[in-house]
């Protein structure tokens, strides 16, 4: 049986703080992504699941020469969004398992950056999972749970926990992120509505429950959403706004609705039509914030280098260099770009 590890980390802590510390760190950017890495499976079987597809055996033939391509992947995808410097937090989807960020941050370039990572088991069907990894330079975790995601009206329904994690940011400021892989539209667009909807409302109960105990919380929301901003599940389920507005304290922006400012027209591409399923949302007080960490204005951005295409011979024009096309291995990155944004002290 394959050994699932969680990480869980609740810190209580004391410290005074030199009186450089925040002057220091004044002119300090922190660069926060997200990518979801398109089965960045183990190559291990799973005794525990009937979906064993990435192993030697499988459907895919995923052996440790294609495993570890993929990792290598990643991490060169990584290291070129934060512009030849390690992120300081990169939340991922469909990743696996422990195993498999261990081996992006441990035994990759990445490892001289001091990774750590936080995941919790999902009961997904496929076994695919979202984490979190965060240099801890810069960065104390306080506390993470998982969220589960649950119909109780049907018993059969699994999906993606939402990951929720709080840190404290050089001694500085506290940050409380949430990375999300929300249900497909595998079975149709609106035969699937309703579950994001339920993904949506899950997450807007725990971002509601953090600015009941702190109105002026400091909260990123990330992931792939399976749906693109303008949509019910964002507007009406998280309940989402623009830059646009009035911004109060806990309202909870996208920086991703405004595609003409985030550099590419989409995250994934279907058939011809490119769109935007991975999106970054942020707390007001990010916005409005005149002290500690903000949000720098118009750096959210999609990460589009040429190296993450390659041509669409039957669409036209490009399309992203997947690791698989159906059953055919490419050998490329994945069929998801990643988003970013910086955050600066003010």
């Amino acid at each position: 049986m394959k050994k699932v590890y969680i990480i869980s980390f609740f810190i209580v802590y004391q410290f005074i703080l030199p009186i450089g510390t925040i002057q220091g760190q004044s002119n300090r950017a922190f660069r926060i992504g997200f990518y979801n890495t398109e089965n960045f499976f183990d190559v291990f079987p799973d005794s525990t699941r009937e979906y064993n597809a990435f192993t030697p055996e499988g459907e895919q033939h995923w052996d440790y020469d294609r495993f570890q391509k993929k990792r290598n992947n990643i991490y060169k995808t990584i290291i070129a969004l934060g512009e030849g410097k390690s992120p300081d937090i990169m939340g991922l989807c469909e990743v696996e398992n422990e195993v498999v960020l261990r081996e992006l941050i441990f035994k990759t370039p990445l490892k001289s950056s001091e990774y750590q990572y936080v995941m919790y088991p999902t009961p997904d069907r496929r076994g695919i999972n979202v984490g979190i990894i965060y240099r801890i330079e810069n960065l104390r975790l306080l506390s993470s749970k998982a969220i589960l995601v649950k119909d109780y009206s049907e018993k059969e329904f699994f999906t993606r926990n939402i990951l929720y994690a709080s840190f404290i940011v050089s001694n500085i400021d506290t940050l409380h992120l949430f990375i999300n892989h929300w249900p497909s539209r595998y079975g149709g667009t609106l035969a699937t509505t309703e579950k994001r909807m339920l993904a949506a409302k899950t997450l807007k109960i725990n971002t509601d429950s953090i600015f009941k105990r702190f109105p002026h919380a400091k909260i990123v929301i990330m992931g792939d959403f399976n749906d693109c901003p303008e949509d019910e599940s964002l507007i009406y389920g998280l309940q989402i706004t623009n830059q646009n507005t009035d911004i109060q304290s806990n309202d909870l922006i996208d920086l991703c609705f405004n595609n003409d400012k985030l550099g590419f027209v989409g995250t994934l591409k279907y058939e011809h039509q490119w769109q935007i399923f991975d999106q970054i949302i942020v707390s007001g007080n990010l916005i409005k914030a005149t002290q500690g960490l903000a949000y720098k204005n118009e750096s959210a951005r999609i990460f589009h280098p040429p190296f993450l295409f390659i041509e669409d011979e039957r669409y036209l024009g490009l399309k992203l260099f997947r690791t698989y096309t159906g059953p055919t291995y490419e050998g490329g990155f994945s069929d998801h770009l990643p988003v970013y944004f910086d955050l600066e002290w003010r």
